[in-house]
């Protein structure tokens, strides 16, 4: 048996690494997985992007195939739109598609939340997290805009961002991995962090995300310079996503050009993605 599942990556609201509550939204950059099952029982075979986790990828297939108690083995092809280690959450994306492809292929029905909890406790095991990034796993999964506690994994709003807002993304060479940030003390924000997420809880997206951007680029030692002149330039909000060092701006149509030119750098691409509201489940391969 042989099936296919497409997931997107996301952005940020609040990033919950500091404080354990997050938000986030979905974003039209897509990761595919194709999951085959093959006669080896137990075996896990991976074939991924250079870059692309691949104790991620097995920890995600190797927990479904336990899920479905099949003696099989699994053959799992991954591509990938998305930019690693940049703050756009590809390993949410990549673990999702993963586990729904391998659900397909093995006959297993697991509704959204069991395979997204699943994917968190891949995402644990394979250390490409901090928090668990759970609010970035829902908002992959499921489109639109997710606040969540992160903590006791629930889900405590979801939304959708304004109609006719398109993301402008600054996406510099440099990537900042999870393990770079081992030791790093997030404590000194986590109270302008938490009234942050408490303007999230409220619906006050764009405050949110410029004032976590604000936060997080303080420790992270991100230049926030592409996000402002972003804001000048017209952007409804811009910030930090993740722990970046990618830059995303939100805006109406008519202030593309201008918000794209104010994030362009020698240094950094630039591309213009839609916002996804569409749940991984929907999603045609």
């Amino acid at each position: 048996m042989k099936a296919a599942a497409s997931c997107f990556g996301a952005g940020t609201i609040v990033n919950a690494i500091a404080t354990g509550k997050g938000a986030a939204f979905g974003l039209g950059l897509r990761a595919n997985a194709t999951a085959v099952v093959r006669s080896k029982a137990g075996g896990i075979e991976v074939h991924v992007p250079p870059g692309i986790d691949t104790v991620l990828a097995e920890a995600t297939a190797r927990r479904v195939l336990r899920r479905s108690r099949r003696k099989a083995g699994i053959e799992v092809t991954v591509d990938s739109e998305i930019p690693i280690s940049r703050g756009l959450k590809s390993s949410s994306a990549v673990a999702n598609a993963i586990a729904l492809a391998t659900c397909r292929a093995l006959e297993l029905d697991m509704d959204p939340m069991q395979i997204i909890h699943l994917t968190v406790d891949a995402a644990v095991e394979a250390r490409v997290t901090i928090t668990g990034a759970f609010d970035d796993a829902c908002a992959s999964f499921f489109g639109g805009v997710v606040v969540t506690d992160n903590t006791a994994r629930r889900i405590l709003r979801t939304d959708r961002l304004t109609e006719g807002l398109v993301a402008v993304v600054h996406v510099p060479r440099r990537m900042i991995t999870k393990a770079s940030l081992a030791g790093v003390d997030f404590s000194p924000i986590r109270e302008e962090v938490d009234a942050t997420f408490r303007l999230a809880l409220e619906g006050d997206y764009f405050r949110a995300m410029e004032r976590n951007s604000a936060a997080y680029a303080k420790i992270l030692e991100i230049d926030e310079s592409p996000a402002i002149r972003a804001r000048a330039a017209g952007a409804m909000a811009a910030g930090i996503t993740g722990t970046g060092p990618a830059i995303i701006a939100l805006t109406k149509p008519v202030h593309l050009d201008a918000v794209s030119k104010a994030l362009a750098a020698d240094d950094a691409e630039v591309r213009t993605v839609g916002l996804n509201t569409i749940e991984a489940r929907e999603v045609v391969p």
